[in-house]
Order: structure tokens, then C-alpha cells, then sequence
């Protein structure tokens, strides 16, 4: 280092003792360090083209870089930029005194009132000195754009330094780490390139990784370096720009998934926001992963952190994406992004965009979005559920498959019909019997076929009680299929009156009904089915309760005319017992005791043939 006006001093700090903080509690990831100097280098770059853009400074045909180079040898590794680089002035300003931003005055100087930080990250401050949670000792070697002499710059994991003019050439800067014993582990070229590309893919400068220990030839002899990172990731380009190929490109490659996603949405949101990004729904395998997303979060293109869920609605975590948030510092915290203004305002824009962009698809690619829907079903279920907002937006894309195979929206069913009662099954093989009942009278039925569907209708009555909507199971009412004729049977009633279930609490009742076929049916009360439930939900351990249930005779059958009649005589309450069977067996799934019962009634009337 040369001698010439050499400055001998400490570090100006703000608190006593700050090196063995840095040391042991800068970042809560040590190899947080190779990010941060990175991004510094990154930094100058971009600084310098900013300046080469308002005519202050020729850059032109200059290819800029940085340059990650280790030795195992020397036990170094070195960080080298072509950028702005810092005179003597600078480098007591930014280096010599923690915690300031050369940013923030160069935004200041250059930017004025647009507030435009046009990618500058700008943390040589703190983010510096990350490089002593791995160094004892760090060289910087820097020379101005400007033309003032170079700058030597040593410090010692003590905090003491010296500053002398230095023999640097070209503009920028080189920052030399010489690591202390216990972290040799990133002298490795397999360690240094998984922790680029974790951190660095996307920053705006390209970045190439040297191995300073092997020979000239043998680099040669590998061919021409590629960089390690890409300096124009998709989201930071026009939507209109880009292509379905390169959107399913992008995924695979930074989500390591080899599917593709259902469909991606780009994000770009002006003032006061300020953010960009890319949000894609993934195709989940129902049994085989979990359904939990993944978000990444950048800062100008600077990874920061994995799955943040604080930046997107509770309901949407299944999402994966990746966005970029230059308001946010890059150093943040959890409990900062809980209890951050901007961050509240990002997650309710994320919400809208998603529903904006399943109500487009709906109404234009309707047809594909149908096809897609089984895949997109628990998203905007469970996001219906959560968000009353959320629901009234995408309301005309909640989707439903009715009894003839239909997708249709709520509003759908509801059109031309006289009351606002929707009809379901849940089980459509076990309520055929019903679903026959209804398509006879000409009534559509909606099949919940997801175990979202009971819990998202009840959250539609909450939504739209003003409207009178109300959802009712086929097996709840015999309002919609009674037929015409007399209600009277007063002798079959007495015989069944005295069947019971150990599951239910039941009355009978005798009723004319439209399909003649059928001779009872079982209704079950939908309150008490719904507050069941809700016992198996919140109190899984108590015992059930008996569900409310009738048994409705159809006087329009033969067999309940001849049970009302004498016709069947002594065989009557075998007859009875094999109907009240059926028409559980048509409800719900026999437990032991009532399979036994139907088993062994049907054998025995077999054999009075």
C-alpha cells in the first residue's frame, strides 16, 4: 500500500463495541455477506450508467460486470466492480463512518424531487461491513469515475484502518476479504455459486464467478463465461412483451417445478406502490405435497427472503411468485412487514389482481377457464370464504358443476327461477335416488363435490341474506317435489312409527309426492345437519347428536296404499321395515346395526316367497 499522505485512525461509530455485534448479529444468515457486497458492486454499476444517461459521464461501448473470484490458496475472496468507484472524500464518508447510504445522496444530487432510485440499492454502510462476519481482515481499492486518485483502504476485524492513495487504474472498486479460519467453507466454487444463485440471479449487472487458483489455459480451456446471473428478469419487462413459453420458462426455472402452472399474472404497479412481480397458480397434487406457495421476495432485484407471506392475503398463500418491493428496506424483518402500511396495501392489491384476473378469464376464455377450474377450486373457495371483498368481485367466476354436467355460476341457477332456494348433493351415487326426484320436477341440482363447498355456500347466505338466497341439501325438503293427491295415511304412519335410528331423532309424516316410483324418503332437518357439522368441527370428541329427521310416506305408492289398506296383512311391519331401511340406505351410509337389519329383513321376506 503506498505511504504517500497515509491516514491512521478507528471507525467513527454510533455505539461502543459495534464490531463483535456485526460479527455475530449483522443478518441472521452469515452468507448474507457475499449478497450485500454484491449488491453494493451492482450498485456502482448502476450508479455509473445513470450518470453515462444524463451526459455526465462517456460510457459508451463499456461492458460492465462484476467479478466474484476466491483463491483457496491466499484464503481471499474479492468482490470487483467497474463502476462508479469513490474518491478519498467518499471513502471517509461512506466506509469510514457506518450506517450512511451513498445512495441517499446520490439520489439526492441526481434524482431531485422525482424520487426515482432507478434500481440503486445503496448500502455501503452497515451492508458493508457484513464482510467481517467472515473476514478478519478487508481491502478496498477504488478509484473515482471523476479521474481522482486512486484509494487503499485496510481494515482489521478490530475496527482499526488505514487509508493511503492507491496504484487502481481503471474506475471502480475491488473489495478483498481475507477470511478468518472458521469460514474457509466458502473458499469452494460449488459454495460460492449456490449462494449467488440464490441471491444475486436476478440483479441488474451481469456476475461471473473465477477460480483465481486454476491456471489461465485451464479457464481458457472451459470456453467463454457465462454469468451466473440474469440482469433482466421477466417481471421487470411490459406483460405485453412477453410470452406463455417464457412465462412457463420462468417458473420452472425458480420454482425447480417441471409442470406447468394453470396460468401466471403479471404485476406492475405504479405510485404509491411501486412494485413489480409475477404471480403464478400452480398445479397442485391432491395427497402427494402440500399446498402451501411460495413467494419470493426482491429488492431491485436483489433476493431478500423465501415465502413471505406477509405481502399476500392469508388466503392466497397456495400462490407461488416472485415480487419485486424497492419500498421495502433490504434488510426487513417479519414484525416490520406484519405491521407495515405499504405492505397491508400490497397484499389487498395482490387480491384484487387475482380476482380481476379469474373474472377475465371466466368471461373471455371460458371454456379453458372451465377446464382449469378443478385445479383452481380450493383457491378461490377458501379465498371466498375469507373475504367477503374477494367473493363480490370474483362472485360471476365461483363456478359449480350442477346435475347435468353444467358449470354455472350462482346467479346462473338463479335466473328465471321464481325463489332463491339452491339445491345440493354432496354425494351424488349415495343421493341419486333425490337427484332423480328433482330432475323429474325439472329442478337443477348443484353437486358439492369438495369438502370447501358446505362451509363456502353458508358463507354465501352471510354474504347475500339481503338477496334471500338460501342453500338446502335435496334430502333437507319435499317442498320442491311434492306431487298432487291425498296426504292421508293414517294406518301406514302408525306401523312405521315405531322404527327408530340410533342417529335419529324421527317423526313421519305422509305427503303425495311427484315421482310415484319412490315409496318414502328421509329428510334431515338442514340446521340440525349444519350444527353437526359445526360439533365435528369445533368439538370432534363430544358425542353426536341425534340428527332431526323425517320419514315421509308417498301416498302416490302402491306399497304405502297397500300397508294404508291391510293389503300386506301380518307381513305388513317386514314390508315397513325393508322401506324404512331403503330410504336410509338412500340418506346416508348404513352403520353395522342398520346394514344387519336390512340384511336379514331382506332374507326373510325372500323367504315367505
Amino acid at each position: 500500500m503506498s505511504n504517500q499522505t497515509n491516514k491512521t485512525s478507528g471507525i467513527s461509530v454510533q455505539a461502543e463495541h459495534i464490531f463483535p455485534i456485526i460479527k455475530k448479529w449483522l443478518y441472521s444468515e452469515k452468507e448474507i455477506f457475499l449478497r450485500e457486497l454484491v449488491s453494493n458492486a451492482c450498485d456502482a454499476v448502476t450508479k455509473l450508467r445513470r450518470l453515462s444517461s444524463l451526459g455526465e459521464y462517456d460510457g459508451e461501448g463499456e461492458k460492465y460486470a462484476v467479478t466474484v473470484s476466491f483463491s483457496a490458496t491466499a484464503k481471499t475472496i474479492t468482490i470487483t466492480d467497474n463502476g462508479i468507484g469513490m474518491t478519498a472524500e467518499e471513502v471517509d464518508k461512506y466506509i469510514c463512518s457506518m450506517a450512511l447510504s451513498g445512495a441517499l445522496d446520490f439520489i439526492e444530487k441526481y434524482e431531485g424531487s422525482k424520487n426515482d432510485q432507478a434500481g440503486i440499492i445503496g448500502h455501503f454502510g452497515l451492508g458493508f461491513y457484513s464482510a467481517f462476519m467472515v473476514a478478519d481482515t478487508v481491502d478496498v481499492h477504488t478509484r473515482s469515475y471523476t479521474g481522482a486518485p486512486a484509494v487503499d483502504w485496510t481494515c482489521t476485524e478490530a475496527g482499526q484502518y488505514e487509508m493511503g492513495e492507491g496504484q487502481k487504474e481503471e474506475h471502480g472498486t475491488e473489495v478483498i476479504l481475507h477470511l478468518n479460519q472458521d469460514n474457509e467453507e466458502y473458499l469452494s466454487e460449488f459454495k460460492l455459486r449456490e449462494i449467488l444463485e440464490r441471491y444475486c440471479t436476478f440483479m441488474p449487472t451481469e456476475i461471473y464467478l473465477v477460480d483465481e487458483d486454476k491456471e489461465e489455459e485451464e479457464r481458457e480451456g472451459e470456453g467463454t463465461p457465462a454469468p451466473i446471473n440474469d440482469p433482466h428478469p421477466l417481471w421487470q419487462k411490459n406483460a405485453s412483451d412477453c410470452t406463455e413459453a417464457e412465462y412457463t420458462a420462468f417458473y420452472q426455472k425458480v420454482f425447480s417445478d417441471f409442470r406447468e402452472p394453470l396460468f401466471s399474472l403479471h404485476l406492475n404497479a405504479d405510485y404509491p406502490l411501486n412494485f413489480k412481480g409475477i404471480l403464478y397458480f400452480p398445479k397442485i397434487r391432491e395427497g402427494y405435497e402440500s399446498p402451501e406457495g411460495i413467494i419470493k421476495l426482491y429488492y431491485n432485484q436483489v433476493f431478500v427472503a423465501d415465502n413471505i407471506k406477509e405481502v399476500i392475503p392469508e388466503y392466497l398463500l397456495m400462490l407461488r411468485g416472485v415480487l419485486d418491493c424497492p419500498e421495502l428496506p433490504l434488510n426487513v424483518s417479519r414484525s416490520y412487514l406484519q405491521n407495515n402500511v405499504y405492505v397491508a396495501k400490497v397484499s389487498a392489491y395482490i387480491a384484487k389482481k387475482v380476482a380481476d384476473k379469474l373474472v377475465s378469464l371466466c368471461n373471455v376464455e371460458r371454456e379453458r377457464f372451465e377446464t382449469l377450474y378443478p385445479d383452481l377450486k380450493t383457491f378461490i373457495s377458501y379465498a371466498c370464504i375469507c373475504d367477503r371483498k374477494f367473493y363480490d368481485r370474483v362472485s360471476s367466476a365461483l363456478l359449480f358443476k350442477n346435475d347435468a354436467g353444467q358449470m354455472i355460476s350462482i346467479d346462473d341457477y338463479l335466473k328465471d327461477k321464481d325463489d332463491k332456494t339452491i339445491y345440493y348433493a354432496t354425494d351424488e351415487q349415495q343421493q341419486s335416488s333425490y337427484i332423480r326426484m328433482f330432475q323429474e320436477k325439472g329442478i337443477s341440482v348443484l353437486l358439492f363435490d369438495h369438502i370447501l363447498d358446505t362451509r363456502l355456500a353458508e358463507s354465501i347466505e352471510r354474504y347475500r341474506e339481503e338477496d334471500g338466497i338460501k342453500f338446502l341439501r335435496i334430502d333437507a325438503s319435499t317442498d320442491a317435489i311434492k306431487g298432487e293427491g291425498v296426504a292421508e295415511a293414517d294406518t301406514a304412519k302408525q306401523i312405521f312409527e315405531g322404527f327408530s335410528s340410533e342417529s335419529l331423532r324421527l317423526t313421519v309424516e305422509a305427503q303425495p309426492l311427484a315421482d310415484a316410483q319412490t315409496p318414502a324418503i328421509l329428510t334431515i332437518s338442514e340446521d340440525s345437519r349444519r350444527m353437526q357439522d359445526m360439533m365435528r368441527m369445533y368439538a370432534p370428541d363430544s358425542p353426536e347428536m341425534p340428527l332431526e329427521a323425517t320419514l315421509v310416506l308417498n301416498t302416490n305408492n302402491d306399497l304405502i296404499l297397500k300397508l294404508n289398506d291391510g293389503t300386506f296383512g301380518e307381513l305388513a311391519p317386514r314390508v315397513a321395515q325393508q322401506i324404512f331401511s331403503l330410504a336410509l340406505l338412500s340418506s346416508k351410509k348404513l352403520n353395522a346395526t342398520e346394514m344387519q337389519t336390512l340384511l336379514q329383513n331382506s332374507y326373510a321376506l325372500l323367504g315367505e316367497l
